[in-house]
């Protein structure tokens, strides 16, 4: 039997991924252009914009972002799609009340930027607490000049 706290902090956490640039590391390269940097603070921002989306429960950030092929891997392994993801943070039965992001490294790849970070999380979906530490990996792809999570997989940490 799957346990329900873990889908569903699974849910928070697809969504949750819009973090703060206090923690940003710049890798793997030492030196950057100014084209990586302006990609680097575009991806920063779209973070950001999502922890406000997940804490909002707005599900138009997911519709607009979340690529067609999304899908995510939650923490017990299940796959996720984009529907599913949308429904989930409609339901309201998911609800965040605070995350903090924290060790953020974005790396870029032409018009692919991979985003790991580590996420405290508190919150509660369908009257169960899935609050704790989890480290997560975002894959953005820009397509027709906008960007668009393609993947994303969460895991539980200590």
């Amino acid at each position: 039997m799957i346990n329900n706290s873990a889908v569903l902090l699974f849910y928070v956490l697809t969504v949750l991924p819009a973090f703060s640039a206090q923690h940003v590391a710049l890798h793997p390269r030492p030196s950057f252009d100014s084209a990586d940097q302006e990609i680097i603070r575009q991806i920063v921002d779209m973070e950001r914009q999502s922890k406000e989306a997940s804490l909002r429960r707005d599900s138009d950030f997911s519709l607009r972002t979340l690529a067609e092929d999304y899908v995510a891997i939650t923490p017990l392994g299940q796959v996720t799609t984009k529907q599913e993801t949308i429904s989930a943070r409609r339901s309201g039965q998911l609800r965040y009340e605070a995350m903090n992001v924290t060790d953020m490294v974005v790396r870029i790849y032409g018009d692919t930027a991979v985003v790991t970070a580590r996420a405290d999380v508190k919150g509660h979906q369908l009257g169960e607490d899935f609050s704790g530490p989890y480290r997560y990996t975002r894959v953005w792809v820009r397509r027709n000049g906008q960007w668009q999570t393609v993947s994303y997989q969460a895991t539980v940490t200590q």
